[in-house]
């Protein structure tokens, strides 16, 4: 991707992030990348090919900071892989909260409009195969069960937490209480 390109999407992203989906126009990527009036709309014809290009770049960040994550943590229990969400739910509502902001701007948007969705669902696949992967580590004997209801109350708890920010947000008692009802290892299961 061209530097250009990258800029152009990143300041699209922060846009997104700090206005919403209503401000996402061409001249306001402009100027939140600092650069001349039409630079959008050079690489970008129409709106929807600039939101395809966000959503593209948008889940290229988001998969770049899960494996980050993933990089320094390698949780075997479920209490560590509790841990693990915890830490990635504080970088998502700090340090990426912007990100984060577009992402659910983005997520809102595709229920109106499934092209989007399918995008989304396409962009999303390696991290949803890469988080069950750390399931399976932790212990999950079901991953595909697993994942969604971990999952979205993650997403629940961030979205809280980035519409009504706590500044003692620690997210790790109910993410663990979660996890650790959910994810039970092989030796923990009841036969049926």
């Amino acid at each position: 991707m061209s530097s250009r390109r990258a800029q152009l999407l990143d300041a699209a992203i922060s846009v997104l992030g700090r206005s919403g989906m209503h401000g996402l126009t061409h001249r306001a990527v402009d100027a939140a990348a600092g650069l001349p009036t039409g630079s959008t709309s050079n690489h970008f014809r129409t709106r929807d090919a600039l939101l395809d290009a966000v959503v593209e770049r948008f889940a290229a960040r988001e998969r770049a900071n899960w494996e980050e994550l993933a990089t320094t943590m390698y949780p075997v229990t479920p209490q560590e892989f509790a841990r693990a969400l915890a830490v990635f739910a504080q970088e998502a509502t700090g340090p990426q909260r912007t990100l984060t902001l577009a992402r659910y701007a983005i997520l809102v948007e595709a229920g109106i409009h499934p092209s989007l969705r399918a995008r989304l669902l396409a962009t999303g696949a390696r991290v949803n195969t890469w988080f069950m992967n750390w399931l399976r580590i932790a212990g999950s004997t079901d991953p595909e069960r697993d994942a969604p209801i971990l999952m979205n109350h993650w997403t629940g708890i961030v979205l809280h937490e980035l519409a009504v920010p706590d500044p003692a947000f620690d997210p790790y008692p109910q993410i663990a209480a979660l996890v650790t009802s959910v994810v039970r290892p092989r030796s923990a299961e009841v036969p049926t």
